[in-house]
């Protein structure tokens, strides 16, 4: 066994038949070469392996040196918000989709994770956005988002009326579905379809990508990732609009709430096999051309 890593935990997407089996492997993979494997709750039971040993994810991030994640792109983001504050590495073996952030298939997981393993892999600092919602200038609702922040309507074909702030700037007065806040990370997923830009991970940077915007003339806008981002809703909305985390927390706000967003202290270490290309990564999951 490599002194790289030591102890190892194991967190996955819950109910899904193919990362419980894959869990399993792992899991015997891991022991028989003498690491110290902590599994997550849930996963652990649906394993139903009694030769586990369980922990929740907080006793994971304070004992373990390397947590797999095993699932899809989703499961990656509720990983990262739930250990990047303990600064420990994460690898995404891909039981899901797409897999921009998963990238070890399970026909190549175990010649991959021994490299890995012995310590032969690349590392990515990924950075996420910590958002509060204030009402009468008191935190009422707070999140954290790997991929993006975005404000919408909550309801169908409305619209919201909502103005923008950059480092305490006015930037503009909005009329639309809804705006994206979005890492470089999250540039390849929900902001992609918005008409965003893609951004490279390495980019200190984020980009606000309008949602259906009432006029011609409103464009994405890549701002410094130090900035702070403040969105002040309009008291003059009839909706009663809602704030989403990576699609997974959602806060509801009212009119003349204030959401803010700036980039948490804690970076997210990612890392992949030393054959990863994100531009590889590019073409595969988009369908780019190659002729070579």
């Amino acid at each position: 066994m490599s002194a790289h890593f030591s102890s190892i935990g194991l967190m996955g997407k819950p109910r899904h038949h193919a990362t419980t089996e894959t869990t399993r492997v792992l899991h015997r993979f891991l022991v028989e070469r003498g690491y110290k494997v902590l599994v997550e709750e849930q996963l652990a039971r649906e394993a139903n392996t009694p030769e586990m040993s369980t922990a929740s994810r907080d006793i994971i991030g304070g004992q373990c040196d390397l947590v797999l994640v095993v699932g899809g792109d989703g499961s990656m983001l509720n990983a990262a918000r739930a250990v990047a504050s303990y600064g420990i590495p994460v690898l995404g073996i891909n039981r899901g989709h797409l897999g921009f952030l998963t990238d070890v298939s399970p026909t190549e997981l175990k010649d991959k994770l021994v490299s890995i393993l012995e310590g032969d892999y690349i590392e990515e600092k990924r950075f996420l956005l910590q958002a509060v919602v204030l009402r009468h200038e008191d935190p009422i609702g707070w999140g954290e988002a790997l991929n993006d922040v975005v404000l919408y309507a909550g309801e169908i074909a409305r619209m919201i009326e909502f103005e923008v702030y950059v480092n305490d700037q006015f930037v503009y007065s909005q009329r639309s579905d809804g705006l994206i806040v979005s890492t470089p990370t999250g540039s390849t997923a929900y902001a992609l379809s918005g008409g965003g830009p893609i951004l490279h991970p390495s980019l200190q940077a984020i980009v606000l990508v309008p949602m259906f915007p009432h006029t011609l003339s409103a464009r994405p806008i890549v701002v410094d990732a130090a900035s702070k981002i403040e969105i002040v809703i309009a008291a003059s909305n009839q909706l009663r609009p809602q704030v989403s985390c990576d699609g997974q927390v959602h806060i509801a706000v009212a009119p003349g709430d204030t959401l803010t967003i700036k980039r948490k202290e804690e970076d997210f270490r990612l890392i992949h096999p030393r054959t990863h290309n994100y531009y590889h990564t590019l073409r595969t999951k988009l369908g780019w051309g190659s002729k070579l």
